[in-house]
């Protein structure tokens, strides 16, 4: 069983809680008996995972702008967190190219905010997750997958205002954290699938909108490789790395977080598994777009790092991912309570057996680029 027992009676912030990670990433605190204060903008979608499961009566949530430094330093002051999970973003990429002064000042200036907040707030602070992606790698588009160390250039403006938000990170623990003890960490997910994501320009659901209206599934690129992962698996290892960071500082570090080889699958091959699983008739169509902004064909993830100093290891393969996630859709088509949903997999997911992997806890906290 995943103890979350670290947890009970934590005073937690997590930024970005009305979004699809962030409910999940709530839930699990909440049944983990911390004490839960979000701070985000209202919900980004219609439906929205949050709004779906009354998530706003059992967390302390607080509607702000992570660009309004006032507002996030008074949240602060109020919550007095001694974790911080920092997962407010504008995280489409496609929205990027749509809007790009805005990406970069949610997510670069947004960084600066919440870190700055941190600093003035030491003795509070026990630990501090950063979340930013795998698109943060300069993509040489090779077969192998990125380790920590290669260069950060993502692409687009979302890839690349997140590689900027890696290096002011990296600034402020150089600067500021390593002097007054505060464990900080950024941690490099791979694309997350799973229920109550409602986003738009997102291959799964963009599967269930399809599906539920009784059309084909429109793919783009059925051919790119992506390191796909149930959402649960990035949420539980932040959670490890900022509990293993309190006590032992020299773990914060940046690390990758993503699937086993085999979870690496191209687009075309992810929805050939949804229709499947999924039944009723769902198929899809290759349908490219003429002048379609640039987006990677293929990117994978070296997580070794994470596995050999924290002993983690991803839980559920592609498959199984899929299976979750289509439950969960049915579910809350069919108006059921996705709530309880959510429970049932998150106990399912913290009970799976794994093989144990060696720990290595003399990593290095120094933090190059």
């Amino acid at each position: 069983m995943m103890d979350l027992e670290f947890y009970r009676n934590k005073r937690v912030l997590v930024t970005g809680h009305t979004g699809f990670k962030g409910s999940w990433m709530c839930r699990l605190l909440l049944n983990a008996g911390a004490k839960v204060t979000g701070y985000a903008l209202e919900p980004p979608t219609t439906p929205s995972l949050f709004a779906l499961t009354n998530m706003e009566k059992d967390v302390n949530s607080v509607i702000g702008d992570i660009r309004d430094l006032d507002k996030l330093n008074q949240t602060f002051k109020q919550a007095r967190p001694e974790v911080v999970f920092h997962l407010a973003a504008q995280p489409i990429v496609r929205t990027s190219y749509e809007a790009p002064v805005g990406t970069f000042e949610t997510n670069v200036m947004g960084t600066v905010n919440l870190l700055e907040c941190v600093r003035c707030a030491p003795q509070s602070v026990q630990s501090v997750v950063n979340v930013t992606t795998d698109k943060v790698y300069l993509n040489r588009e090779w077969c192998w997958g990125y380790r920590e160390d290669e260069p950060l250039d993502g692409f687009d403006p979302y890839s690349n205002s997140k590689s900027c938000s890696e290096l002011v990170t990296h600034s402020y623990v150089n600067s500021f954290f390593r002097a007054q003890g505060i464990p900080v960490s950024t941690a490099r997910a791979g694309n997350v699938i799973g229920g109550g994501d409602f986003a738009r320009d997102r291959i799964i659901p963009d599967c269930i909108r399809a599906t539920a209206e009784n059309k084909p599934v429109i793919v783009r690129n059925p051919y790119s490789t992506r390191p796909y992962q149930h959402v649960l698996e990035p949420l539980m290892a932040y959670l490890l790395i900022a509990e293993k960071q309190v006590g032992n500082p020299k773990l914060a570090s940046w690390y990758n977080v993503g699937p086993d080889e085999c979870d690496c699958v191209t687009t075309g091959d992810l929805v050939n598994l949804f229709c499947g699983i999924w039944g009723r008739g769902a198929c899809w169509v290759n349908r490219a777009e003429a002048n379609a902004p640039h987006e990677a064909n293929f990117l994978k993830l070296d997580c070794t790092k994470l596995k050999t100093t924290m002993g983690w290891q991803p839980r559920w393969h592609i498959q199984e991912a899929i299976e979750q996630t289509c439950k969960w859709s049915k579910v809350w088509l069919s108006g059921g309570d996705v709530a309880k949903e959510m429970d049932r997999e998150i106990l399912l997911f913290q009970s799976v057996r794994i093989n144990d992997a060696s720990v290595d806890e003399s990593a290095s906290d120094d933090m190059k680029m």
